[in-house]
């Protein structure tokens, strides 16, 4: 398969490529081998620490900083984001939120369309980078949105819409707790 190509425009994106996910499949019932370590950003690895090393304060700092390089790098990245029969982009809904489903590769893309039992279909997509996705694709969605990276993987990733993740103007205000005794 070959580079499928950008969106740089400012509206949404058209499709550009079409492809047979059983290429990579062979079968729709062949397991897709694992993706190689050169992927895109997949959730940080749990951090280890006994009670003499960290706190709960510490364990919380250590993991939003894991999350924050985790987003950097996604931000970075191109991704692959199918679109659905409709020539949209295809999302998800759950509870309450739209979900962008994204994936870091077309291995990533192939095993959710075996998954879904729809690897012989043709599967149109087009690469997108992080970025563009939280900060322009997520406001256009009707309500609040998110990115669903590797959907349905061990590894997959959600980026919600909240503050720091999306813009501000499209996050959903889960409001303060106070950190000692977890009320609002």
């Amino acid at each position: 398969m070959r580079d499928h190509g950008d969106d740089s425009g400012d509206g949404v994106p058209k499709p550009r490529r079409v492809s047979r996910l059983t290429e990579l499949t062979e079968m729709a019932d062949t397991p897709v081998p694992p993706a190689p370590a050169t992927r895109a950003p997949s959730a940080p690895e749990p951090v280890p620490a006994t009670s003499e090393q960290a706190g709960p304060d510490d364990t919380i700092a250590v993991a939003r900083r894991a999350f924050a390089r985790l987003l950097g790098e996604f931000r970075r990245t191109a991704v692959l984001v199918p679109f659905d029969e409709r020539e949209s982009l295809w999302t998800a809904d759950f509870n309450g939120v739209r979900w962008i489903c994204a994936f870091s590769d077309e291995e990533a893309l192939a095993r959710f369309a075996v998954a879904r039992g729809e690897a012989g279909r043709p599967w149109t997509y087009r690469t997108i980078l992080g970025a563009r996705l939280l900060d322009v694709m997520v406001p256009m969605l009707p309500g609040p949105g998110g990115v669903a990276l590797d959907a349905g993987s061990a590894d997959g990733t959600l980026f919600p819409p909240v503050a720091g993740i999306v813009p501000d103007e499209v996050a959903v205000d889960l409001g303060e707790t106070d950190k000692g005794t977890g009320e609002q």
